[in-house]
């Protein structure tokens, strides 16, 4: 389409080519004002400063000046954007002194004339750049607020990941200590009870009802986790306790009953703990006395000291079996799912020889200051009350047994205990 003068055009061929030309050209360059908004503002631009130069100053294919800068501003960079104002202003400036000189004669007329022109359409270049940065914010927003989306999205996905990756980390150390021990007490009682049966059926029976109450005991315990699992809110499943430090005493009975030596002395005034710190104890003992059986060897003997102190609760497994010389049956999972247990309750563990030989496993907890005071089943005045109660209990195992240990081994008895500083 030919270009429509605006006003005076130019009379002469060379003018009215470019004035053709640029008539078709400038609107051609808005095909790609979104996708380069910056190369399609430049084209517009040159196309109408190369007519004025040919001497039509407006031609009607000047108003997509209006839509190049309108584009550039809302696509384009802040540079190209404030290069499209001043330059349109510019424009506007030059079309106002054509019209100041296009009468021949300087007046007052002409210059209000001009300054009229010049100012009208600096007003609609305003205008346009002005609509084009409040599009420009709205597209901003747009854009902000679908990029928050997609990052929230990324991030529910990351803590549902983190959060299934931490459920499934604590039912493994569930399956591990529970299926771990009692195997473990299975396998000590059926071995002992094969080499019983033919001189001491009595003791092979025992034998067999341990094997048999260790056994229900474990399957109770894997139907509460997985009753957790399938839970729908309406079963008891979540309503059977789980373990704590209160049950030591049960667990080093059961221990007991496979041959081992191990006895169990509380000292200090025990204390209200977080929740979760009393099963975590009796897991890393449970899981403890269960290495001890599969590595400590023959005739080894155990001692679990559970101490109070002002700041903390002591965990303390030592023995007298062959301690890091035993050889690994497995991975390694039961000391990381001691330490990922006391590491959740801010606590530490430490494992290893001791220097008289055996194996030690201490574990600290936290106790939160000002903690109330709670009674203990198990508690005992002093060590050697402890001791002789375990004696008692457990005949060799009690504090007889623990003389003899410490003097087979040349280790102090009872243990030192552990440093709390």
């Amino acid at each position: 389409m030919l270009s429509v003068a605006i006003g005076i055009s130019s009379s002469d061929a060379l003018g009215g080519t470019v004035a053709a030309l640029t008539g078709l050209g400038m609107p051609a360059a808005l095909a790609w004002r979104r996708t380069r908004p910056v190369a399609s503002a430049v084209a517009v631009y040159a196309m109408a400063l190369a007519h004025v130069l040919a001497g039509v100053v407006l031609t009607g294919s000047d108003l997509v000046i209006f839509i190049a800068l309108y584009s550039v501003t809302v696509h384009g960079p802040v540079w190209a954007r404030r290069t499209a104002l001043f330059s349109g202003i510019f424009g506007c400036l030059i079309v106002g002194g054509w019209v100041f000189f296009a009468r021949g004669e300087v007046t007052t007329s002409a210059l209000v004339g001009a300054l009229s022109v010049a100012g009208l359409l600096s007003a609609f270049v305003l205008g346009t750049w002005a609509i084009g940065l409040m599009r420009r914010a709205r597209v901003v927003q747009i854009e902000t607020l679908a990029e928050r989306a997609a990052r929230l999205e990324v991030e529910r996905d990351q803590q549902a990941q983190i959060a299934t990756a931490a459920e499934r980390a604590r039912i493994a150390r569930e399956m591990h200590d529970i299926v771990a021990h009692s195997l473990s007490v299975i396998i000590a009682q059926a071995d002992g009870g094969r080499y019983a049966a033919a001189t001491s059926p009595e003791a092979a029976g025992h034998a067999l009802t341990t094997i048999s109450e260790t056994g229900r005991d474990a399957l109770a315990d894997m139907r509460r986790i997985l009753g957790v699992l399938r839970s729908d809110g309406q079963g008891d499943a979540a309503l059977t306790p789980q373990p704590a430090q209160t049950d030591l005493d049960t667990l080093v009975a059961q221990v007991r009953n496979t041959g081992l030596a191990v006895s169990l002395v509380r000292m200090g005034t025990a204390r209200a703990l977080p929740p979760g710190a009393g099963l975590t104890i009796y897991r890393i003992a449970q899981e403890s006395l269960t290495n001890i059986l599969k590595h400590a060897g023959p005739g080894a003997g155990a001692t679990v000291l559970l101490q109070w102190t002002p700041v903390s609760l002591v965990l303390q497994i030592d023995d007298d079996g062959r301690g890091a010389a035993a050889p690994s049956d497995g991975a390694g999972q039961g000391l990381l799912g001691m330490r990922e247990r006391a590491a959740m309750l801010g606590g530490t563990l430490s494992t290893g020889p001791r220097p008289g030989g055996g194996y030690r496993v201490s574990a600290e907890i936290p106790v939160p200051a000002g903690a109330p005071a709670v009674p203990s089943a198990g508690q005992a005045g002093s060590t050697m009350q402890a001791l002789e109660q375990h004696g008692q209990a457990g005949g060799a195992s009690g504090s007889s047994a623990g003389h003899q240990h410490g003097a087979a081994t040349g280790a102090p008895w009872p243990p030192p205990l552990p440093s709390t500083q």
